[in-house]
């Protein structure tokens, strides 16, 4: 009997939400080999072939081997980078371009493989100010927002759209006397904006007057949305003790907006955060493509792991 094809989860060793997905997987039958990029070339080999009949080779890992061409579908989770730590800096660097494309083309380019979400439109996806160009022009409501290195365009910036908040474009590692630092949504003083603007890029949006939070996980065609209360938390990754959650009917005409946006980047997932307006408006404020959701299952009891692992399991229609 023909082997039913696997699903693949890249990942982390330690990642909770893929041990939840991948315990749905078996519980259903479905085969799933998972492994993290980091363990290539150690304990994972492959080999891939192209000719006129497309893609074909093999990866194994220390417990499984794969044929590339019979790939169900891969779930790109959070892997780790490549490590070389025989090699010295110079030849490291080196490996670990080759590794990035080689092994991380040949898993971008699986046939008949349905990607949750594909790490190239996830790349895409992450810039926020493509986020936000490409919701503003599909009808959402977006905050007024400013990217800038000019220090004078900010300070107009905050004199005519205040008050406003600042937000990192992109979460990164930063430590302050060793240890691991937030930089979180916070408010401008516009007495602080001064010339180290020009040092880098800056977010400045207008801040909303938001009475609560959604938090929509987009799972395929399946739309789930959390309604997440702070009190006076601008951030409210801030205190998660504080937050209260309940689960909610998605706004009127959302769901379709969302499923435009995920079309444009050529995703099947994403998380979407909105602020709520006291008049009930929905202002887009982001898309993660990679985001969080298994919590707020533990909150809300809405089947999100039950949705993705259909997805999963389902495979490209």
């Amino acid at each position: 009997m023909t082997e039913s094809p696997p699903v693949l989860v890249v990942t982390q060793p330690e990642d909770v939400t893929a041990d939840i997905v991948v315990a749905g997987l078996n519980r259903r039958g479905v085969p799933v080999v998972r492994f993290d990029p980091s363990e290539f070339p150690h304990s994972l080999a492959f080999s891939a072939t192209f000719d006129g009949d497309g893609l074909r080779g093999s990866l194994t890992t220390a417990t499984h081997h794969v044929d590339l061409s019979a790939v169900r579908s891969l779930y790109y989770r959070r892997p780790r980078g490549f490590t070389f730590p025989g090699l010295d800096g110079q030849e490291s660097r080196f490996a670990t371009l080759q590794a990035r494309f080689g092994l991380g083309g040949v898993l971008a380019s699986l046939p008949g493989c349905l990607y949750v979400n594909h790490p190239h439109a996830m790349a895409d996806a992450e810039f926020k100010p493509a986020q936000l160009a490409v919701a503003a022009g599909l009808g959402f409501v977006v905050p007024k927002t400013l990217v800038t290195n000019e220090p004078d365009r900010a300070r107009m910036f905050a004199a005519e759209h205040g008050p406003i908040i600042y937000k990192p474009l992109r979460a990164c590692p930063y430590r302050r006397d060793g240890r691991a630092q937030t930089v979180w949504v916070a408010e401008v003083d516009p007495a602080e904006l001064d010339e180290s603007i020009a040092t880098t890029a800056h977010l400045f949006q207008t801040r909303v007057p938001a009475v609560g939070h959604l938090r929509v996980t987009a799972v395929g065609d399946r739309v789930f949305c959390v309604r997440i209360d702070s009190g006076d938390l601008l951030d409210w990754r801030y205190d998660y003790e504080v937050l209260t959650y309940t689960a909610t009917d998605t706004p009127p005409g959302l769901a379709d907006l969302i499923a435009a946006y995920l079309r444009r980047f050529d995703l099947v997932f994403g998380c979407f955060d909105f602020a709520l307006r006291p008049d009930g408006t929905a202002v887009f404020l982001e898309c993660n493509p990679n985001g969080q959701w298994a919590w707020l299952e533990d909150e809300t009891h809405l089947p999100m792991t039950a949705a993705l692992v259909d997805l999963l399991e389902r495979g490209r229609a």
